[in-house]
This record gives C-alpha cells, structure tokens and sequence, in this order.
C-alpha cells in the first residue's frame, strides 16, 4: 500500500512535540562504561569510573501480575551489596545496598553487546528489580557507590548467567521502570478494559485507546523532570498527564498485567531526539517491533504520546507508522 505525503503542518507538529519530549521526555542518557575490572575492591582498583545522571491469561480480563522474589538461593554479596540472582532464568536480579554512601548506580551490560544499562539503586537495603533484557548470555552485574560529582567507585561486580525458562519474562514482570502491583490502580483498570476482550489485539487496542484518550502531555513536567526520573503509573492514570516516559510506562505495567509481553523502548526519533515508546508481543504475529497496532488494515508503531497529543490524527498516525523514524537503544 502507497503511503500518502505528510502535510507541512502534520510535520511541524511532530516536530513541536519531538522538542518538547526532548526537553524531559525520558532519562537522561548513560554513558558506557568500558574499563575492565578485577580482583577484590581497593586501592589497586582502576581509577574511579565516571557515570552520568540521568504467558497468556485463560481469560482477558483476569490479573496476570508476576511477582519477583529474592529468596536467597544464589547470591553474591559483600559488606556494601547483595546480588540476588536465584530467579535469572525468569530474567531479572534483585539488588539491595549494604552501605553508608548516599548515591549508588547499577550498570548491567551482556557479554559482546555494545549497550549498558545504568540504573539508580534506592539507600534504604531494599532489593530492587532490574531485567535482564536481552535475552540468553552472560550479564556483567556492577554496583558502584558515588565519589564525588559523576564519579563512582566499584562497591561489588558479578557475572551472572542467564538462561531464560521463558523468552518473554524480563517483559511480563514490573522491574524500576514499569512499576506494578495486583493492587496498582492501573492493573485494575487494564483488568477492566481487558474483560470481554476477544484476543489479545483487542487487549492491546482497548488499553491503547483509553490512554491515548485520557492521558494529555505535561508540557511543564517535560521542561522541569530531572535525570533520574522514574514513571508512577498510578500517578500517571489519576492525574490524566505526563511526559512520554509515563505515557509508555503506563501502558507497558497495563499491558503486562494481563499478560501481554510489552517493551519500554528508549530510543531516537527522526532528528535524533530522544523519546520513549513501547513494542508489544502479539499471538501469531510475534514480537513486532516497529509496527504494532493494527487498525484493520496497517500495522503501526505503538507511540502514545504522538497519537494523545494529535488527537490520533491520520497524520501522526502515518509518522507513528512508519518504522525508520524509530531507532531503538534501550528496552526496559
């Protein structure tokens, strides 16, 4: 099928809404860290590493949330942290801080890919979630305590193997980013859109259709969010407003709830602006990463913030639609 020209004003619309995501949209991004660390913590360490701030229900309708749990069984730790690693092959490691020092980071990279996550870790010794999100392999696990400014010095690393029991795992279970419980109001709604639905397409389209519906852009959010920002899905939801990190936040925890494997995808835009989406697993079809709604006839990207913001014009639609615009660099 022929795609028809978008017009001058659809163009420039996206363009304003591409700057205004820009401005706060989504974290701010991690630099790579490349050194190569070993032995035990200490003076004979490399020099301090420098980090940037920034399965399917029976039935739709039915609650679906995965708990993760750190039983203890494998863990690695010292007197700083503790890596919970028991549940890998269900895709995530829980990570708690042992420690004094006030800011902490987590940088997860696999063996032989070019991208590491970096992630914040709370001060209170609670274990938080993080995903192992690119499928089988050996994941480096780094904790690494603040020195001053943006540089950190390592606290506790370990490699870490996974072999997943389930591909879709690391994308069904909350983790920082996508934040939920069975008792998160979100879940309940999703449960509540999700009832009678027919197939998981109508699951994915009932919840895309109520976001885009009653969620509007908070301008003032975008040009004030601080790096390190994370996504309150409820908030989200009681509010009606957010920036795209919430919009894709949102609707990823909804999504999960009923079972639908759903990516929180961080990325570049045309004109190399940064934005958050999401892609979502479909029965049948498979993992569509660069067109996943289908309006009958096309398949299009699933981007809630353009589609809320323009009224889910045709216009914005065929952007949304069209997969090179997108370039993926983190999926969470």
């Amino acid at each position: 099928m022929r795609r028809k020209t978008i017009g001058l004003a659809a163009v420039i619309a996206v363009l304003l809404l591409l700057a205004a995501c820009a401005a706060g949209g989504v974290p701010a991004e991690e630099p790579e860290q490349t050194a190569e660390l070993s032995g035990e913590p200490g003076a004979d360490w490399p020099q301090p590493l420098v980090v940037e701030d920034e399965a399917v229900p029976l039935a739709w309708g039915v609650t679906n949330v995965k708990t993760p749990t750190a039983p203890g069984t494998v863990t690695y730790e010292n007197g700083k942290a503790r890596i919970d690693a028991t549940n890998a092959s269900e895709g995530y490691v829980m990570i708690s801080y042992k420690g004094s020092v006030p800011k902490i980071k987590v940088q997860i990279a696999k063996s032989g890919s070019e991208t590491t996550y970096t992630y914040n870790l709370n001060t209170a010794g609670t274990a938080e979630v993080y995903p192992f999100t690119e499928g089988n392999g050996v994941y480096s696990v780094k904790v690494l305590e603040n020195i001053s400014g943006t540089s950190y010095a390592l606290a506790l690393a370990q490699d870490v193997t996974v072999s997943l029991t389930d591909q879709f795992s690391p994308f069904l279970y909350p983790n920082q980013y996508v934040n939920f419980n069975a008792g998160t109001q979100a879940v309940i709604k999703a449960a509540e859109l999700a009832a009678g639905a027919a197939s998981d397409l109508d699951v994915i389209k009932n919840v895309y259709d109520h976001v885009i519906a009653n969620v509007t852009y908070d301008h003032e959010k975008a040009a004030t969010v601080q790096s390190g920002y994370l996504p309150v899905v409820d908030t989200t939801l009681a509010t009606g407003k957010g920036i795209c990190f919430d919009y894709a936040a949102l609707m990823s925890a909804m999504l999960r709830s009923q079972g639908v494997p759903t990516k929180l995808t961080v990325g570049y835009v045309s004109g190399g602006i940064y934005h958050a989406w999401i892609s979502t697993y479909v029965q049948n079809v498979g993992w569509v990463n660069s067109m996943i709604y289908f309006d009958g006839i096309n398949w299009k990207l699933m981007d809630p913030t353009f589609a809320a913001n323009a009224n889910n014009s045709n216009a914005i639609n065929e952007f949304i639609g069209k997969g090179d615009n997108y370039s993926q660099k983190y999926a969470y």
